[in-house]
């Protein structure tokens, strides 16, 4: 049976405690946070905790989402303890694609940086136990101001050449008073990129990152599955423009979920006691790369079980507000 764990926003703010059977109120807490920071002074697993709190009124998470009432599965009382990091080059793709990959690896006199680093985390992405992998490539979307609620607005920014979905798990992290990691467990992610200004330059990764992302209103507790198969679509004008499935746990990455925690929270600066991580695992699916180019308008969708819950936004751009430095 799964667990899956909301934050309800409105008409108060609840943490509602999901698994096949029904959803329910957790009583006496407010947010995700709260109930993790309860479980870790206590020595507990989530499972414990909810244990102890016991049930309140039954509810209908469907009819929540649909009425606005459903926030981002994590947050926290100041945005700015919220970090959004990820990784890329992660996933293995479809038997096809990779040897499409590795023919064209193996052909070419040279190997792009990316071809290299994702040939890297095939050879040694899952180390044995006890062992340090191959680090996989990294980058920072933002702090918490850049989490868009299940159901809210993307506003890619007025210089962005492109707004693409990238749909994947992300982990939701807390870190405890003594500087360790803890995994609250897993959610459905878009991580929104502009693919454009990507593909112009490697080096433009970083500016190509440094968008909004949103989380799905469910977040799984417990062990990670090693497979998760969903969908991706984009619908424009109420038709559907695009749609492909995608893959996702272990058995279709590189890297194992472990190895890309340890090269995150390796970094002291990472392991703050009281901050939030979210840290996004990669895709191998993007609309982008079948030459879809997005509009104004457009609604992501994605879903994948065993989430029950589907992730969906709808993409605007941001007014042109142009900056100017003082000097003092």
């Amino acid at each position: 049976m799964t667990l899956r764990l909301l934050q309800r926003v409105a008409p108060s703010r609840a943490v509602i405690a999901a698994t096949d059977t029904g959803a329910h109120i957790v009583p006496g807490v407010e947010s995700v946070r709260a109930l993790a920071l309860r479980a870790i002074e206590a020595g507990h697993s989530i499972n414990d905790a909810l244990a102890a709190a016991g049930q309140g009124e039954a509810v209908d998470i469907a009819a929540l989402l649909d009425a606005g009432a459903i926030g981002s599965p994590i947050d926290h009382d100041d945005a700015a303890h919220v970090i959004l990091t990820g990784t890329g080059l992660t996933h293995l793709g479809s038997a096809e694609g990779r040897d499409k990959m590795h023919r064209a690896a193996a052909e070419a006199a040279t190997q792009t940086d990316s071809m290299l680093m994702f040939l890297e985390g095939v050879e040694g992405g899952k180390p044995a136990a006890g062992q340090v992998g191959q680090q996989p490539e990294w980058f920072f979307k933002g702090d918490g101001t850049q989490l868009v609620a299940p159901g809210d607005d993307f506003a890619m920014p007025h210089f962005a050449q492109d707004g693409g979905e990238e749909p994947e798990l992300a982990g939701i992290y807390l870190i405890g008073p003594d500087g360790t990691p803890h995994r609250i467990g897993l959610t459905l992610a878009n991580e929104f990129s502009d693919h454009v200004t990507e593909r112009h330059n490697y080096l433009w990764l970083a500016h190509s990152k440094l968008r909004q992302a949103s989380l799905g209103p469910e977040l799984l507790v417990g062990a990670a599955p090693e497979h998760v198969e969903g969908t991706s679509r984009i619908v424009r004008g109420g038709e559907t423009i695009w749609e492909k499935p995608f893959l996702s746990g272990e058995a279709n990455m590189s890297h194992s979920l472990s190895n890309l925690e340890h090269h995150h929270f390796k970094y002291p600066l990472f392991r703050r006691p009281g901050d939030i991580h979210v840290h996004f695992f990669g895709t191998a699916t993007l609309s982008f790369s079948d030459g879809v180019r997005t509009e104004e308008g457009d609604v992501f969708e994605i879903a994948a079980a065993p989430f029950t819950l589907p992730l969906r936004n709808r993409l605007t751009r941001a007014a042109d507000a142009p900056v100017a430095v003082k000097i003092l």
